[in-house]
């Protein structure tokens, strides 16, 4: 039996994908999480085979879940599902770790597909995406050189993310089990990194980097 974690912020969104992914006879949904965070702890106690996870998620957004999923749970197979067929998205979450990037508009057997493909060893890229050459996207996902971002600790991330969410070091200690002084050090850390100096400067580089969108105005 293939054991399936599932990641979306939409409880009705859930509900389909669990019901398309239930109904294959040697499929089965373990667990489901709403949020990056809660997607790490699920992953990393059930260990399944296969996380299915949104792009755009609150906590941590799914390419830092799959950053780290990659990293510490690496024998998970990580299917990303995502809106957006631009490049750039599919790239990076090819260099964070993803085996197969679904376009949501796509049929709903092509979701068992996917998770076929990647239990097989396979990338798996939904059509438009796959009519280029998988290769040519895993090798440029590759070859992109490192920036700052990637000397960020897993820690240093997660608070980078909740803080550009607009959420203080008292509540940021309190979802990552942390004491407000160690947020507030975390956070100077991340900052002396990416060379921020500002809360408005942070706030500009989780939006170039996709952690936010534009419609997603900060907590006030």
């Amino acid at each position: 039996m293939t054991t399936i974690v599932l990641v979306d912020d939409h409880h009705m969104v859930r509900e389909g994908l669990r019901a398309v992914l239930n109904a294959e006879p040697d499929f089965e949904v373990i667990g489901e999480a709403s949020d990056g965070i809660a997607a790490i702890q699920l992953t990393e106690r059930l260990q399944p085979d296969v996380l299915v996870v949104d792009l755009m998620i609150p906590g941590l957004n799914g390419l830092e879940v799959t950053h780290h999923i990659h990293q510490y749970v690496s024998q998970t197979r990580i299917v990303m599902l995502s809106m957006h067929a631009d490049e750039s998205y599919v790239l990076a979450a090819l260099k964070n770790g993803a085996h197969a990037y679904v376009l949501k508009e796509s049929r709903a057997n092509d979701l068992a597909f996917a998770v076929r493909e990647v239990l097989a060893g396979r990338h798996y890229l939904s059509p438009p995406i796959s009519e280029r050459a998988i290769e040519l996207y895993v090798s440029k996902a590759q070859a992109q050189s490192f920036d700052a971002y990637e000397t960020l600790s897993a820690r240093e991330r997660e608070v980078l993310h909740l803080t550009a969410e607009g959420y203080s070091a008292a509540e940021i200690g309190k979802r990552l089990s942390l004491s407000p002084r160690t947020v507030e050090t975390h956070r100077a850390n991340l900052m002396r990194k990416l060379d921020i100096h500002t809360q408005t400067d942070l706030i500009r580089f989780a939006i170039r980097r996709g952690i936010i969108s534009l419609k997603d105005e900060p907590r006030s």
